[in-house]
């Protein structure tokens, strides 16, 4: 008789028995990704080629980045989470010569040896005030959990700040969707981060059924695409508000973001440093003072169908500084879309095409004429015309947690320079999360 119970003691129970309350809240989680790309830059012809140029010879990159996701809740309504991080990457030209750069996964201070740091470590608190309930699963930095429709959510810390806004359903994430910058968040958009992408400060969000209102104050880094961050957060810091409203047009599911930006930081005008060179050749980093920089952007997503998916944005700033902390773009529009493969029979697989438009300021315009450079581009004189580009990629659905990407980028007037391009880039990506 023991002998019996010991064998149905070791027997698998019925899923009745182990099946998980899906109303229970999550008390933590750990979740992960890596991610693997690698691009071909074909030769191209130029009349001309500076200091900040990309190369005109055929060049090959990668980039590597893995991270942990681990969440936990500390009491009810209360999370902390925390990001381990490591990176590795070879870019091609040093990572300089366009406003709309190939790889988002490609960091400002990463390089061939790998880097560990702390990505995110913060805290989310979330006050349910009413209103139908909803179901969170759980994700990434998402602890499975029940909200309500109007509901108070803060979160303090270290992370990015797209994290918290500029969503986008279909053109948001570089591990999962298209490569280029300007398709990661509005190409305008000067967000706060330092070297690798990060920062520290706070955003309070109010949730009231379809609207969220969204403002945030982040610390600046205290010189231009540096490393280290200023923590005089009431003298120089990066203030961004967002409205969100979702709706449905013709049955389908849609969001419309409406962001505006200011940071007040240490920087260089282009029309200050064109006036100190004189004749000679002009620098930003001579000039610098305290400043602010202003900027906006407007942001849609809409369901077609069930399985397509479109996406527009448009940005500006007023482009009279030079760019602070992302890419060195002052006016964007980006329009795409997302497929996925339930017409031929790939459900999971995804195909997304989108195209850029990328511009600068005059004042940025005649200060590259006269032999400037930024961070990034700077071809020692200029032929201006928008940086335009187009992207393509589809995700080929391996396994449950493996997708296999293939992408093409095409370039014209790399960096605003009709005298250089068009430039072809084929990449390919594998990514895998659990």
């Amino acid at each position: 008789m023991m002998k019996k119970y010991l064998i149905a003691a070791l027997l698998p129970m019925p899923m009745l028995a182990i099946a998980a309350d899906d109303t229970a809240e999550e008390t933590w989680n750990l979740k992960g990704q890596a991610t693997y790309i690698w691009q071909r830059k074909s030769p191209f012809s130029a009349a001309y080629t500076g200091p900040n140029s990309l190369r005109t010879q055929a060049e090959k990159s990668y980039s590597f980045s893995g991270t942990l996701f681990f969440g936990y809740r500390l009491a009810a309504g209360t999370e902390l989470y925390f990001n381990p991080e490591v990176v590795q990457s070879a870019p091609m030209s040093d990572l300089t010569g366009l406003g709309g750069m190939l790889n988002s996964e490609q960091q400002k201070a990463s390089g061939p040896n790998p880097t560990f740091y702390r990505a995110r470590l913060f805290l989310r608190q979330t006050w349910n005030l009413g209103g139908e309930t909803t179901r969170q699963e759980s994700q990434a930095n998402q602890l499975a959990g029940n909200l309500s429709a109007q509901r108070v959510v803060l979160t303090v810390g270290n992370y990015a700040v797209t994290d918290i806004f500029d969503n986008n359903a279909y053109a948001h994430d570089g591990r999962t969707q298209f490569m280029n910058w300007s398709l990661l968040t509005h190409g305008a958009y000067d967000y706060a981060a330092d070297t690798r992408g990060y920062t520290w400060g706070a955003a309070m969000e109010y949730y009231d059924g379809d609207w969220v209102y969204r403002f945030g104050r982040y610390l600046m880094p205290i010189e231009s695409n540096g490393q280290q961050l200023d923590t005089r957060i009431f003298r120089h810091f990066s203030d961004q508000a967002e409205l969100e409203y979702s709706y449905t047009l013709g049955g389908q599911l849609g969001k419309l973001r409406l962001m505006a930006f200011h940071n007040r930081m240490v920087s260089g005008s282009f029309r200050d440093a064109l006036a100190a060179a004189g004749s000679g050749t002009p620098s930003v980093a001579d000039v610098r003072k305290e400043q602010s920089k202003y900027g906006a952007g407007i942001n849609v997503e809409q369901n077609l169908t069930s399985d397509i998916g479109v996406f527009l944005r448009t940005s500006w700033n007023d482009g009279k500084t030079e760019t602070y902390s992302f890419t060195e773009v002052e006016r964007s529009v980006t329009v795409g879309m997302s497929m996925a493969g339930t017409r031929w029979g790939r459900a999971d697989d995804v195909l997304g095409i989108a195209g850029i438009r990328n511009g600068l300021s005059q004042a940025h315009c005649d200060y590259l004429a006269a032999g400037g450079t930024g961070v990034f581009i700077g071809d020692g004189r200029l032929n201006y015309r928008p940086e335009d580009i187009v992207e393509a990629y589809y995700n080929v659905r391996v396994s449950k947690a493996t997708t296999l990407g293939l992408d093409v980028q095409k370039i014209f007037h790399p960096a605003y320079n009709a005298d250089r391009g068009p430039v072809l880039v084929a990449g390919a990506r594998l990514h895998v999360e659990f």
